[in-house]
């Protein structure tokens, strides 16, 4: 998860953070990473801790093994 802390004056309610969270001012707190643009976008309230990071997926393309290319006949 990622991190961002919250730069408001007031107190607010985040409930994508859970059910009546609160944050107050100077807060840290974790988000989703996948709606983490979703807040930093926000400059006025919202500034980056940690950001998220890249997973490694099964899907990753494999890394490219060299070799040597054989001889073709009739050269």
């Amino acid at each position: 998860m990622a991190r961002v802390r919250y730069l408001g004056p007031e107190p607010v309610t985040v409930p994508e953070l859970g059910p009546e969270r609160v944050v107050h001012p100077d807060e840290v707190v974790e988000v989703p990473d996948a709606r983490f643009e979703g807040y930093v976008c926000q400059t006025t309230n919202w500034e980056a801790v940690e950001e998220p990071r890249p997973e490694e997926t099964e899907t990753a393309a494999a890394p490219l093994r060299k070799t040597a290319a054989k001889p073709q006949k009739g050269d």
